[in-house]
């Protein structure tokens, strides 16, 4: 591979984000846990040490198309990992920095990535905090939901071949109740989303601006989880 080329995040210039430049990693990382209906501070952490975890990732991989995905895949994991992670210990016994460089090899170690014809991942079109957000807002769905959802944004099925498939399992819908499901399913995933996210991602006014929020965004969020 040629020169490692650092992905650019736009989002680290907006407003919600350059201040907590000046914010120490323990304290990002207590409000990150303290605060999971925001994503600014997540965001801030990913932006502050992309270039550290992605060029480890760059040298493990064959291109940068794997290492785009890969990169996605290891902040995902570090996500959740984080949400658990005690901050008094960790400040004890050593600093953010050195963790994320251990979950990061920890990540390339495991990782069995498909061949690159196969990745159909964008880190322009997915960052990593969107997609966090995104899938964590898929999995507060009802199942139903849940599952119609993934099958037409994931697979691209039709209402009619839903249809077909859930009346095979017992569950007699048509395919106009289908859409209706989707839809509503698109309204939660979209309001479900941190205001800060979609502030960042879709310049919506935070509701403390008195503004009413846009929605139809989710046509372009659904886009994440293929």
């Amino acid at each position: 591979m040629s020169t490692v080329q650092i992905p650019r995040f736009p989002e680290a210039h907006h407003s919600l984000i350059q201040p907590l430049a000046q914010m120490s990693d323990p304290d990002l990382l207590t409000l990150f846990q303290r605060y999971p209906d925001q994503g600014r501070y997540f965001t801030a952490l990913l932006c502050r040490y992309t270039p550290i975890v992605y060029t480890l990732i760059w040298h493990s991989t064959r291109s940068a198309v794997q290492a785009d995905y890969l990169f996605a895949l290891t902040w995902r994991h570090i996500f959740y990992e984080m949400g658990g992670l005690d901050v008094r210990q960790l400040t004890a016994t050593t600093n953010l920095q050195t963790w994320l460089i251990n979950l990061t090899a920890q990540c390339i170690n495991r990782a069995n990535l498909p061949p690159v014809e196969e990745i159909q991942y964008s880190i322009q079109a997915a960052p990593p905090p969107l997609w966090c957000y995104v899938e964590q807002a898929l999995e507060a769905l009802p199942p139903r939901q849940r599952l119609i959802t993934i099958m037409a944004q994931t697979y691209h099925w039709s209402e009619t071949r839903i249809a077909a498939y859930l009346q095979a399992e017992g569950e007699n819908l048509s395919p106009a109740e289908i859409k209706a499901s989707l839809q509503e399913a698109y309204r939660h995933l979209e309001t479900a989303l941190p205001a800060d996210l979609r502030s960042i991602y879709f310049d919506e006014p935070l509701p403390d601006q008195n503004s009413a929020v846009e929605m139809g965004n989710f046509e372009d969020i659904a886009e994440l989880m293929r």
